[in-house]
């Protein structure tokens, strides 16, 4: 990750954790993330993984895509060069957030690549109970497992889930995976 992103992910985590009056321990408990891990991010000393950082974001009643969305103004237009790009040091998995960000849908569109045989596995949290997303898989397989049920996606599938339930990506393949997520913030 270039450390200009990494340092924005550790200021922008840092902002949310006081405007919110956590501490590094509250944050820690909330999240199930080692309260020294999460002051390392802070300082841009660690790059959080796919996994941990949604665990931060689901604590701090965020979604990833509302974490990376950016603090400008709001446009309904968002041109490719500008989404925010996020690549996961563990897997190296490709996020792009293509939502227009700050407007005040509930819905966040991401495009994924997955490389070859990657696994990202995101546990049960209460923070993101409620929400729900959509997989639909462009190019490559998928197999997507929630709760006991594993479902294997081709392209053209779509699956939809809830967020909070916790689940598992993982690309069975040796060739690349790209798929979409729609994800719904609303509790409702």
């Amino acid at each position: 990750m270039d450390q200009e992103l990494e340092t924005a992910i550790g200021i922008r985590i840092r902002k949310l954790r006081v405007e919110k009056g956590l501490t590094l321990d509250d944050l820690a408990n909330a999240s199930g993330v080692s309260r020294a891990m999460i002051s390392r991010i802070e300082r841009a000393e660690a790059s959080p993984t796919a996994s941990l950082l949604a665990r931060v974001c689901a604590a701090l009643g965020l979604s990833l895509s509302a974490f990376f969305a950016d603090e400008r103004q709001a446009s309904p237009l968002a041109r490719r060069h500008e989404q925010q790009v996020w690549r996961d040091p563990e897997t190296g998995y490709l996020r792009r957030s293509v939502s227009p960000p700050a407007t005040s849908s509930e819905v966040d569109i991401v495009d994924v690549e997955f490389p070859a045989g990657a696994c990202v596995s995101f546990p049960p949290h209460t923070a993101s109970h409620g929400m729900t997303q959509h997989v639909w898989v462009f190019e490559g397989e998928m197999e997507m497992t929630t709760g006991a049920t594993v479902h294997h996606l081709l392209p053209g599938d779509c699956l939809f889930m809830p967020v909070g339930e916790g689940h598992v990506f993982r690309n069975p393949t040796g060739k690349p995976a790209r798929y979409c997520v729609v994800l719904n913030r609303s509790t409702r």
